[in-house]
């Protein structure tokens, strides 16, 4: 996910290129490592109940997740909010595959090439919280949802259903959308963990938009319990989630830590369950705490340097030819990432990746 943020200016100097990211073209590498606390499951046994879950977390640019495509506030509001479908998660699936499957939707037909009927788990209940107070999840509500998606002026996002003609309530718990033409990557994109987010009508007509944390009322696994600007946030189980059992922590502190040595610092110390690491922090951890979970990961992540192709310089060609012959990119690699590889502009899929041994990269263009 990008975040493109405001136009650059047409000036660049060196320094702000890299601390930009710099990435085109290149294939970085992060390593995620788990802290073993009791409170999850082993091989021996079902995850135990109960807990803090300690993460290093985003501070997002406001909390309406139809007003931005940050990944910053999207990842933030993962915990609160449910999707109509999602990507499978767990041991079940096999990397790189992303299986769909059911969410807030309990299961789907398709009628014909321009119809999709979403059928509705009976009993989802949102967070008790005013104004919706608990109250059951309806098909009414994923209508509202992505009416506003495709009616907000201020959504940057607006294009990715604009297959869509028009989303009707069938009955209580069963909603259509019906499509203007046939567009097959319908599905995949309702399950994108990003913007596609159940929201309740009240709390829009309430604030008027949804920006403020006191807005982020969802089905989700957890509620918004407090947010500190720059610092955290906390989030507690939600005891009515649909899903039985889940989630398995009773709570999840999401700390906003910007400096890569605190980090480091803070995970050696037991102040964080989970981190991800370059190459060479790797493998000193692995070398003074061999107790701790190593995991490597695959990631399709895309990483990119905008230009403002409308503003000098970069409506030059030759002026964007002459970066993109300027980026090091194995330098970066090496900078950077210490491990991967250059991509072509369209990289390879998930399960391609794993085959030509790009296994727990992140791919960037």
């Amino acid at each position: 996910m990008h975040d493109q943020g405001s136009p650059q200016t047409p000036g660049v100097r060196r320094r702000e290129l890299l601390r930009a990211g710099l990435a085109a073209g290149v294939t970085l590498s992060t390593w995620p490592l788990y802290r073993p606390p009791a409170l999850w499951g082993t091989e021996a046994g079902p995850p135990k109940r109960g807990g803090t879950l300690r993460l290093t977390g985003t501070d997002p640019v406001h909390f309406d997740p139809q007003l931005t495509p940050s990944f910053k506030t999207h990842t933030t509001l993962s915990f609160v909010y449910s999707r109509l479908l999602r990507h499978k998660v767990g041991p079940d699936g096999p990397p790189g595959a992303l299986l769909l499957e059911p969410d807030v939707a309990e299961r789907w037909d398709i009628p014909d090439d321009t119809t999709y009927v979403f059928h509705l788990r009976q009993g989802i209940t949102w967070h008790h919280k005013p104004p919706v107070n608990g109250r059951e999840l309806v098909a009414e509500d994923v209508k509202f949802s992505f009416d506003r998606f495709r009616t907000e002026p201020g959504n940057p996002l607006r294009e990715l259903l604009e297959p869509v003609d028009r989303v009707e309530v069938v009955n209580r718990y069963t909603v259509q959308f019906v499509l203007k033409e046939p567009f097959v990557w319908l599905l995949d994109v309702l399950a994108r963990p990003q913007a596609m987010w159940i929201i309740a009508p009240e709390v829009v007509h309430q604030y008027g938009d949804l920006k403020t944390p006191e807005t982020a009322i969802g089905t989700g696994p957890f509620l918004l319990e407090r947010y500190e600007p720059h610092v955290k946030a906390v989030f507690t189980r939600h005891p009515a989630y649909f899903r039985a059992g889940q989630p398995s922590v009773e709570r999840v502190e999401w700390l906003v830590i910007d400096d890569d040595s605190t980090r480091l610092a803070m995970y050696r110390t037991g102040q964080l369950d989970m981190l991800g690491v370059r190459q060479p922090d790797l493998e000193a951890l692995q070398q003074s705490h061999p107790q701790y979970h190593y995991q490597d990961y695959l990631s399709n992540v895309a990483h990119a340097l905008f230009m403002r192709t409308d503003q000098p310089p970069f409506q030059d060609v030759r002026v964007r030819r002459a970066l993109s012959h300027a980026i090091d990119r194995q330098g970066l690699i090496t900078a950077v990432a210490s491990r991967g590889a250059p991509t072509p502009a369209v990289p390879c899929g998930l399960r391609a990746c794993l085959k030509s041994g790009l296994y727990g990269k992140m791919l960037a263009l």
